[in-house]
Parts: C-alpha cells; sequence; structure tokens
C-alpha cells in the first residue's frame, strides 16, 4: 500500500479517537467480519456479482489490516516477504505447480 493511503487510514482513526477501540482482538475480529462480508458478495453465484461492493469490503478487510499492522508495530511488506519464504519452501515449484493440494500432501 502507498505511503499516502496508510497515512490517510492513520488520520482517519486518529481524527476520530477511535484507536482507544482498537485492540489486536477487535482488530483481528473486524478483519474476520469484514472478510465475511467480502464473501457474501459471492453468496449466490460465483458469476454474478457487484464488483463495487467487493471493493468496498476488501478495502475494509484493508483498512483493518493496516491498523492492526500498526497496532502491533508490524510492517506489511516484511510480514508478506517473511510468509512468501515460507510458502515457497513447502510449495516447491516442481511439487506444486498446477496442484491445489496442501503442502503435505504433496
Amino acid at each position: 500500500m502507498k505511503q499516502k493511503t496508510i497515512d490517510r487510514i492513520r488520520k482517519f482513526t486518529d481524527d476520530r479517537d477511535w484507536d482507544q477501540f482498537h485492540s489486536p482482538a477487535n482488530l483481528a475480529k473486524s478483519i474476520v467480519i469484514e472478510a465475511a462480508e467480502l464473501l457474501e458478495c459471492f453468496q449466490w453465484s460465483e458469476d454474478e456479482y457487484d464488483l463495487q461492493h467487493i471493493k468496498e469490503e476488501l478495502a475494509d478487510v484493508l483498512v483493518y489490516s493496516q491498523n492492526l499492522l500498526d497496532k502491533l508495530g508490524l510492517d506489511a511488506d516484511d510480514i508478506v516477504n517473511m510468509k512468501m519464504s515460507q510458502n515457497e519452501t513447502k510449495y516447491p515449484v516442481e511439487k506444486a505447480k498446477g496442484k491445489s493440494d496442501k503442502y503435505n500432501k504433496l
């Protein structure tokens, strides 16, 4: 996410004094709730959906995720790259390419 966007999220929260409500547990719950609302966009059809609604729900997930990153003092690039390194080890191309099996089934 661009720094300008991150700063906008932080300002939004600060201007409303909402950090007091942003415990890690509350933010994690909010991420799950918003992710469920994102999934609801596909509830009755995988092919027919409202892209604007999807964008709104996905944005909510991202905003709460950034708030959780801030609360825990984490950097998105650092943790994503850490996880990608783990995934690359678990799912080597020569075993996983074209397959959806879990790493312990490859």
